[in-house]
């Protein structure tokens, strides 16, 4: 009798390894399906390791998109977040919230350096689709600036001033990134990568077997030709990637003066500064987009210090930097280095 069962349960490891190595053969034959268009206001890519054909995977984005524009859009008036800065509702919806409450977060870790409720400023200094101001009024804008103005409660906005806007342009694309790939892995997708305008999230492996290789431009004023100059190429796998810069959205005011689209919250001044660009690798793609602008608003010194304190978390930065010249400086997160292409004459952040 003890034979036989031993018998029976030898067999019913057989047959669960079989059936293993069945599903590995069947997962490891999948195709990768790539599907690319525009999304956001900018270009989108997904390629995933997965039965659904092209067609599917453009139509889940362009749902998403639908989506997302709907809620958090500065561009759509009949947005949702555009009728909250017009005060003509209070209600908020699960994108509004989470994004909020991320925001705030960053608000506190940078000392203030990053707000999304910056927009009267972007409206001014023209980034926001609207015709920029004569002049710039600061000291009136930053009176209705900071997030402390913001509350959330039961499901609605409280602000303390009617006249606090919201803007999520520094955050809003990456969380759409996350809702691409979180639906690719409730859809069982082990192996993809999503990007839409550079912002990217990543898991498993490419159709090579290795890990994604994503590349960070080099950042000169008026590189508008998105993968045209690449500076780095980072191998990644199970993590978001962002970059942030002032070197194509940005225009020159009447005086010569070079106006950029990052806005310091604090000072409410355009920030033009020796960092040139902030590349941020993170667990979502949410926190990396915000990473990346808070510490271009925070300037070369003080992100350096903080990306030193953020190591601990798993983030990891790429900072671009002016040197002597027309020079780079590199710096790059220790733990980083097994994911680059070269760091020779770069210096580590430890």
């Amino acid at each position: 009798m003890i034979g036989y069962i031993t018998t029976l349960v030898r067999r019913g490891f057989l047959l669960v390894a079989t059936l293993l190595f069945i599903a590995g053969c069947h997962e490891s034959k999948l195709p990768y399906v790539r599907s690319q268009g525009q999304m956001l206001g900018t270009f989108m890519q997904v390629n995933a390791q997965s039965e659904i054909s092209s067609g599917e995977l453009y139509k889940m984005m362009m749902q998403i998109d639908t989506q997302a524009k709907a809620s958090m859009s500065i561009f759509d008036e009949q947005s949702l977040l555009s009728r909250l800065n017009r005060n003509e509702t209070d209600s908020l919806d699960e994108h509004i919230i989470h994004c909020l409450e991320l925001s705030r977060r960053f608000s506190s870790l940078s000392d203030g350096s990053y707000d999304v409720t910056i927009a009267p400023l972007v409206e001014a200094y023209g980034f926001a689709g609207k015709d920029r101001g004569v002049k710039v009024n600061v000291d009136s804008l930053l009176e209705f600036v900071g997030i402390s103005k913001l509350k959330v409660e039961n499901g609605r906005l409280v602000k303390s001033d009617p006249r606090v806007k919201i803007d999520f342009n520094s955050i809003a694309k990456g969380y759409v990134v996350d809702m691409a790939a979180e639906r690719l892995e409730q859809m069982g997708v082990k192996s993809y990568l999503v990007d839409i305008g550079g912002e990217v999230r990543c898991k498993g492996t490419n159709e090579k077997g290795g890990a994604w290789r994503i590349g960070v431009e080099t950042p000169f004023d008026g590189n508008n030709t998105p993968g045209a100059f690449i500076q780095q190429v980072i191998s990644l796998s199970g993590c978001s990637m962002a970059t942030s810069g002032n070197y194509r959205r940005y225009y020159i005011d009447e005086q010569g003066n070079k106006v950029a689209h990052t806005i310091d919250p604090k000072t409410g001044r355009s920030v033009v500064s020796d960092l040139l660009s902030a590349t941020v690798i993170a667990p979502t793609c949410a926190e990396a987009d915000a990473y990346g602008t808070m510490f271009m608003a925070m300037g070369k010194e003080r992100s350096l210090a903080l990306a030193k304190e953020l190591a601990s978390e798993g983030v990891m930065v790429y900072f671009i930097t002016a040197g002597e010249g027309e020079s780079y400086e590199i710096y790059y997160s220790a733990k980083l280095a097994p994911m680059l292409k070269t760091t020779e004459g770069f210096h580590a952040i430890r």
